[in-house]
């Protein structure tokens, strides 16, 4: 991973002008807890800009929006996207309105730390830094699905960041740099997901600069708490690369069979449960333990379905520019 150390008695004085986009569909209940985030940043309130983007919502999301920067000390400007349903179009209408030489993404159930802005930015004190990807942590969570999600990372900038076929940030927490933007194009407005690796992947391939990973630029996200969301999420990831394949050749995830199914489930009855029921009895090993392999069989078994019955829709392929 790129990661490198600022210089402290520069970074002080590099305070860009910053543009915050975070599209908002039907994000009425979690509105208060994100503008009590983006009021704590400690990044210069002068210096900043947030551009929040209705996606043609039904709740009270965009009469909320409009009251809240009428009298907020930070600049919100609330913005609609009613044409397409998708989250990068939203991101894209956000991106046309702002002024920022840094554009910044994250999503309305996120919840950015009070140092995010000062520290996701401060790479791109380097020229050579066109794409910047912050840490995405868990919320804390009781439930089990929550638990077995927080022991797996599987929200970590550090699974995509590890990509075979190419990094890329998630747009939970990434910053580009406005003239990356202007080269390779905005986001994909008709895609429905894979969207933030195809605009990394872009970027990185125009050869016109390099990514950084900020581990100390954090925003907390909950993860699914229902078997119902945790199949959405994960068939989600499978339609992502489905998508990716096709428009940038990524090698598709291999099924596996009903065979090493079977194997695994009767591993998992016959070796891990008696030895995590053994450590869990010695206060060793919890529930979590106990079912990481099914509930681990159960979303790759998502993923597959996702993948398999994901097919790219043709105006999926179209590029928005600025």
């Amino acid at each position: 991973m790129n990661h490198q150390p600022v210089d402290a008695t520069t970074a002080p004085s590099f305070l860009p002008k910053v543009s915050v986009v975070v599209p908002i569909y039907n994000g009425e209940a979690d509105l208060p807890d994100l503008i009590s985030c983006l009021l704590s940043q400690t990044y210069p309130k002068d210096r900043v800009e947030y551009l929040l983007v209705d996606n043609n919502s039904s709740d009270r999301t965009l009469a909320i929006l409009k009251s809240t920067a009428e009298n907020c000390p930070i600049t919100i400007h609330p913005l609609s996207e009613n044409q397409i349903q998708s989250s990068y179009a939203a991101r894209n209408t956000g991106i046309r309105a702002a002024t920022g030489e840094i554009l910044v993404f994250t999503d309305a159930d996120c919840r950015p730390q009070p140092q995010w802005l000062n520290t996701l930015i401060q790479p791109f004190v380097n020229q050579l830094v066109v794409i910047v990807a912050g840490e995405i942590v868990a919320l804390p969570g009781t439930t089990l699905l929550e638990l077995h999600a927080d022991r797996q990372e599987t929200l970590s900038q550090k699974h995509t960041l590890a990509n075979k076929f190419c990094p890329y940030g998630q747009t939970a927490n990434l910053a580009i740099r406005r003239t990356a933007l202007e080269t390779v194009g905005l986001f994909r407005p008709y895609l429905t997901t894979g969207g933030d690796a195809d605009i990394c992947w872009r970027i990185l391939g125009a050869n016109i600069g390099r990514w950084e990973f900020a581990p100390d630029a954090i925003v907390q996200h909950r993860h699914r708490t229902t078997f119902k969301e945790l199949q959405s999420q994960w068939r989600r990831y499978g339609r992502s690369n489905r998508y990716l394949h096709e428009l940038h050749g990524v090698e598709l995830m291999r099924e596996m069979t009903t065979k090493e199914y079977g194997y695994r489930l009767v591993r998992w009855l016959f070796k891990e449960v008696p030895r995590e029921t053994v450590k869990a009895i010695a206060s060793q090993a919890s529930l979590v333990d106990l079912l990481n392999t099914p509930i681990g069989l159960f979303t790759a078994r998502a993923r597959s379905i996702g993948q398999r019955d994901a097919k790219l829709p043709e105006n999926a392929k179209i590029i928005d520019w600025l």
